[in-house]
């Protein structure tokens, strides 16, 4: 792949971490509605209801959800490629990022399967069987953070560790990295409390990660078509050392 193919393919997949966070920010909110999420103290009758109310809503999500999450794995390949340059070399914290990163749309689609089934035929299921399934998706859809809050912690030392007199990214995305990784880690407390800001639906385990994701998720594809535009610029023999490292 010669330079200019390769930062049109990085540029195409860094605009494609927008079009993510977009559409399935759409979807749940405005037409599944399921998002903010609901109480976790709602009543079994309360939750069928519910998704008998919002089962179109929920299904064509569910659709339209599934045709953009693939993308994100060109989002995370090419936020682990300008990583790789700055270990000159695929390194530790390049691969770690690469790793978590592949599982990271998981925590899209496995949700995405159980909130499915539990609107498919809402109004032949038992109000305490969707109880279930509604809650093995919150579960999973705001229990999961904590695999990201690694991803997000090693793009955040391979910043620091940038020492070149023009960095890839700039020191202050390493900290708007840990910031993350600090406000997804109350996320796992959900499975021990019903009410409160460590709920599913809580201050510290929802609206404050929404809102540091969705910083995130406008920076971090800024940064990588800045990345990827210096890295087209630079010299031949830097590229090459780069590759070779």
């Amino acid at each position: 792949m010669n330079k200019n193919t390769l930062y049109q393919f990085q540029r195409w997949s860094a605009l494609s971490g927008f079009l993510v966070m977009i559409v399935i920010g759409v979807c749940w909110f405005s037409f599944a509605k399921l998002q903010p999420p609901f109480s976790p103290s709602e009543s079994a009758e309360w939750v069928k209801q519910f998704l008998i109310e919002n089962r179109s809503g929920i299904l064509w999500s569910s659709v339209i959800i599934s045709f953009v999450v693939p993308l994100e794995y060109l989002f995370v390949t090419t936020t682990s490629w300008q990583m790789r340059r700055i270990e000159r070399g695929w390194g530790p914290l390049s691969i770690i990022q690469l790793l978590t990163g592949v599982v990271a749309p998981i925590g899209f689609m496995y949700p995405l399967f159980i909130i499915s089934v539990a609107a498919y035929r809402p109004e032949e299921r038992s109000p305490e069987i969707l109880q279930v399934l509604t809650d093995m998706y919150f579960f999973f859809y705001v229990g999961f953070a904590l695999v990201f809050v690694l991803q997000v912690l090693v793009i955040g030392f391979a910043v620091l560790l940038d020492k070149r007199e023009n960095p890839i990214f700039p020191r202050w995305f390493a900290y708007l990295n840990f910031f993350l990784a600090v406000v997804l880690t109350p996320g796992v407390f959900i499975f021990v409390v019903k009410d409160g800001p460590l709920a599913w639906n809580g201050l510290f385990a929802f609206w404050l990660p929404c809102f540091a994701y969705l910083a995130w998720k406008i920076a971090t594809p800024l940064l990588l078509l800045k990345a990827a535009k210096s890295e087209l610029e630079a010299s031949d023999d830097d590229v090459v050392e780069t590759v070779s490292a």
